[in-house]
């Protein structure tokens, strides 16, 4: 396997990463070594909560996603990467925080619940990057991700928060075996939701968009879910083909100096001039009365 030369001295910084530098490792991971990867990750992990039915019940009677599709989506994206960028201890990141702790004071749900959308985050990207990124997360990278993703939920005060990436994937396979149905809620927001992605892909391939997100997914009883067409022998295989050529051209560069993501700079057309801080978050936050206990 042919690699340019420069890519050699990343591998290495990551493959030798001391585990008290869990957040560099992390973010140079996120914004510069997988990046493209790990972004696809977390559009996946977003989507795969719709198919838990009670957090779809939820999400559907807020409304956000439903009404303003987009702009959940990339305000999502961008809390997240303000996070990593910064640093969960930052100005950026403590007003990051609070902003979740306060949008998710009074949404219902057990801890399961919440520990399992805080693990979409970790489980999700770095399995689609083992399979099929340039190369696969080095060791060090998944303790990284695992120690962001434990300091993240310990500031949203959720509960039995594992402390090694096996154990994450145990319980995220374990939850989804339990909970993954198919509910008409989830279905709504899967199709709501879905054409933020068919509006970033190339103009031939987006009447393909729902059979390319199963071949994504990969999983007959996600996709059934989620409402989406079972992924096909032939997208599949486009799929990977697509992914191979990708990752043959990219060995073949150096790494990109620009990170992924640059807090406050201008993005897609929700924020074309970029956006502030007070920008992000949703317009509808639940109350205790929004509860279906009232």
């Amino acid at each position: 396997m042919r690699i340019h030369e420069g890519l050699y001295e990343s591998i290495r910084r990551q493959t030798e990463a001391a585990s008290e530098n869990w957040e560099s490792t992390y973010r140079q991971m996120v914004l510069y070594d997988l990046a493209a990867d790990i972004e696809l990750g977390f559009f996946l992990a977003y989507y795969r909560n719709f198919a838990i039915p009670s957090i779809a019940a939820t999400l559907q009677r807020n409304g956000e996603i439903t009404q303003r599709p987009v702009k959940r989506s990339y305000d999502t994206a961008i809390v997240t990467y303000e996070l990593i960028s910064n640093g969960l201890d930052s100005e950026r990141g403590r007003r990051m925080i609070r902003l979740l702790n306060h949008v998710h004071r009074h949404v219902p749900g057990s801890q399961d619940d919440f520990l399992y959308v805080l693990l979409t985050l970790l489980v999700v990207p770095i399995r689609w990057a083992r399979t099929h990124a340039w190369r696969t997360p080095t060791p060090a990278e998944e303790t990284a991700a695992t120690r962001f993703c434990r300091e993240l939920g310990a500031r949203m005060n959720i509960a039995g928060i594992p402390s090694t990436f096996q154990d994450a994937e145990r319980f995220f396979d374990s939850y989804e075996h339990g909970n993954v149905a198919y509910s008409p809620a989830g279905a709504q927001l899967m199709a709501s939701t879905v054409q933020v992605l068919k509006s970033r892909l190339p103009a031939p391939a987006r009447p393909l968009t729902r059979e390319m997100l199963s071949a994504m997914f990969d999983d007959d009883r996600l996709t059934d879910a989620l409402g989406l067409p079972r992924a096909t022998r032939v997208t599949k295989t486009a799929l990977h083909a697509v992914l191979e050529a990708r990752n043959t051209f990219h060995r073949l560069r150096p790494l990109k100096t620009k990170p992924h993501f640059v807090p406050g700079e201008e993005g897609p057309s929700l924020y074309p001039n970029g956006y502030r801080l007070d920008d992000v978050g949703p317009e509808n936050v639940v109350s205790p009365a929004d509860r279906p206990d009232h």
